[in-house]
């Protein structure tokens, strides 16, 4: 007699046919989506994007701009969609640069209207590279607008570049300043019972102090302070100068604030008008009214004639070159510094090294940029790639470093022998130290009532997180590490032509400035990418040049996927690909795996500013 199936058994296949059912369902959706696709690209060709005579480019930038975009799966990137106003997507600065620059030339383009509702990061240096070639499109006898429900600290950044900015009359403008603050682990893990061993060397190298402290430490105050304030200073300084007030008319007191808003009778949108923040409150259909006004109607009438930043850049794209010539090669490192190979997005000791391995035996190439966008990471991925960037050098090719937001930690030992490195004025960069952390449950699983026991034939062998660490192995792994920091600074003094005390005294892991950094002699100017290339240039002796992006290339199967997942996008309900149980899940995990993933070094060595994004 057969038994009949348990409780949890019929539960189980209930939950098993369930998710088989869905996902034969969301197979099928995707199916069916191409087939879409298909049928309509047969039936028709589609509407053709013209940019017309006295146009408006809307600079609608939505999510995080960056220099380098993360590989997504195109599974998640149908979950996404990745369209034009999703806040969770990325835009290349270059894509940014290369629009507002061909619109400085193209006389069909009259004004930019800043559309920065869904600007979500961006960082100080890159908006600052933005904000100079809006100046330079405004140089050229044309007109920048801002229109905005509201503006963030960021948003606001980029508006005050601006000729005039609008507010929505129910709006306000949000300016805060900066702050640090961060969540400390050290009670909850002794609660938990699990022993947290931390080596490190360098009184700033605070990335480990959430584990050991329950407070901010003196001297990461200290530090952090000071590079808050020189950030905050570049920040005010650069939109004082654009609206024409004073810097400490940005961020009030509380009292201040208060006073104003009273004067303002507790009318948002009136007090930012009164602060000069913004010129003028609207509508949305008032600022509509008012754009067609200056530009002129779209065919249809119904709004003012523009063309949006995608549109735009789709048509005026440039065309590949099929004969190459003499070229300054881009290769970006961007994210965390990881070993073995790693998607765009993420710097890999082998992948990034391959890249500059493939510059190195390009003939076109004569020179390098790498373009550092990076907090650090893995002790061992670092060296590889440095020993890569040592091998371009001799090869003839010279190298030049330009820092992005960031190059701090491993990303300064990436950038440390170049022949020349270029920083912004808001670059956070230094972080000159390093640490080694790992954990013990020993005490954890004896409270449970699990013990660990048996022999070994060396201390090396008996290694586990079920035991506990004895003072003997805790003094040979610091002492590695010590020897790490050495090998930095002694790198540091070596190509910076510096002394060790030198170095010692500016290092310790403390983080700066790129404008700091370049008084101590960290970095050799102030700068973006336009200022390394040429210096590249002059370094390899070329009068003329291209510049030749080396990225990874995608395999046929991943183009395939990714313009089938492209295409059907679209097609798919937002109700599918936003805000979704299965997206929210696919986020958490993600950000979980990330932070786990920045420690993967062999040697538990690590290069990591934890903190360095402001």
């Amino acid at each position: 007699m057969s038994a009949k199936p348990s409780f949890l058994k019929r539960m189980f296949l209930l939950l098993w046919n369930t998710v088989n059912t869905i996902r034969k369902l969301i197979i099928n959706f995707i199916f069916f989506g191409i087939l879409a696709i298909i049928c309509v690209a047969l039936l028709s060709s589609g509407d053709e994007i013209i940019v017309e005579d006295q146009s408006a480019l809307v600079l609608n930038l939505s999510g995080s701009i960056v220099d380098q975009k993360h590989y997504v799966d195109p599974f998640e990137a149908a979950l996404t969609q990745g369209q034009e106003n999703d806040p969770n997507g990325e835009i290349l600065l270059s894509d940014v640069l290369y629009s507002i620059n061909n619109a400085t030339e193209d006389k069909r383009i009259n004004t930019i209207v800043l559309d920065l509702a869904n600007l979500q990061s961006a960082g100080i240096s890159k908006m600052t590279a933005i904000g100079d070639a809006l100046t330079q499109f405004k140089a050229a006898n044309k007109s920048v607008i801002a229109m905005a429900n509201g503006y963030d600290q960021n948003q606001y950044f980029l508006a005050s570049f601006a000729d005039k900015i609008y507010l929505n009359n129910k709006g306000m403008v949000s300016l805060d300043g900066l702050s640090r603050y961060r969540l400390y682990y050290k009670a909850a893990l002794e609660k938990l019972k699990i022993t947290t061993h931390v080596f490190r060397v360098g009184t700033f190298k605070s990335a480990v102090e959430p584990f050991i402290r329950d407070d901010m430490s003196q001297a990461d105050k200290e530090a952090s302070k000071v590079l808050l304030s020189d950030i905050w200073q570049s920040y005010s300084t650069i939109v004082a100068s654009n609206r024409q007030i004073s810097p400490d008319q940005l961020v009030l007191s509380t009292d201040a604030y208060l006073e104003q808003l009273e004067q303002a009778d507790g009318d948002s949108a009136q007090m930012a008008v009164n602060m000069k923040w913004v010129d003028e409150l609207v509508t949305a259909d008032a600022f509509r009214l008012a754009m067609m006004e200056r530009v002129g109607s779209d065919k249809e009438g119904k709004t003012f004639r523009q063309i949006s930043f995608n549109d735009y850049l789709s048509v005026t794209a440039p065309l590949p070159k099929f004969v190459e010539s003499d070229s300054v090669a881009v290769i970006v490192a961007k994210g965390n510094i990881l070993n073995g190979s790693q998607p765009a997005g993420q710097i890999g000791g082998e992948s990034t090294s391959e890249l500059l391995m493939k510059a190195r035996f390009d003939p076109v190439v004569k020179a390098v940029v790498l373009r550092v966008d990076s907090p650090g990471g893995s002790a061992f991925a670092s060296e590889q790639i440095r020993q890569e960037v040592l091998a371009l050098k001799a090869a003839g090719k010279p190298v030049v470093v330009s820092m992005g937001s960031l190059a701090a930690s491993g990303g300064y030992w990436i950038s440390a022998s170049a022949d020349y490195i270029v920083a912004t004025p808001t670059t956070l960069t230094g972080s000159i130290g390093i640490f080694g952390m790992f954990a013990t449950f020993e005490q954890a699983l004896t409270h449970i009532g699990v013990t660990s026991d048996g022999v070994a034939t060396s201390d090396w062998a008996g290694l586990s997180p079920a035991r506990e660490l004895s003072p003997q192995v805790a003094a040979v792994i610091q002492r590695h590490i010590e020897r790490g920091y050495h090998e930095f600074i002694s790198l540091v003094a070596q190509e910076r032509h510096m002394t060790l005390e030198q170095v010692d005294n500016i290092a310790q892991g403390r983080v700066w400035t790129g404008k700091r950094a370049l008084t101590l002699g960290l970095v050799d100017e102030l700068g973006d990418m336009d200022v390394a290339l040429s210096k590249a240039a002059e370094l390899a002796n070329m009068d003329k040049y291209d510049v030749k992006l080396i990225e990874q290339e995608l395999s046929a199967e991943q183009k395939l996927m990714q313009e089938i997942f492209n295409a059907t996008a679209s097609y798919m309900p937002s109700s599918f690909s936003h805000n979704t149980v299965v997206e929210k899940m696919v986020k958490q995990w993600a950000s979980v795996y990330e932070e786990f993933s920045k420690f993967d070094d062999p040697n538990n060595a690590y290069l990591y500013c934890e903190g360095c994004s402001y």
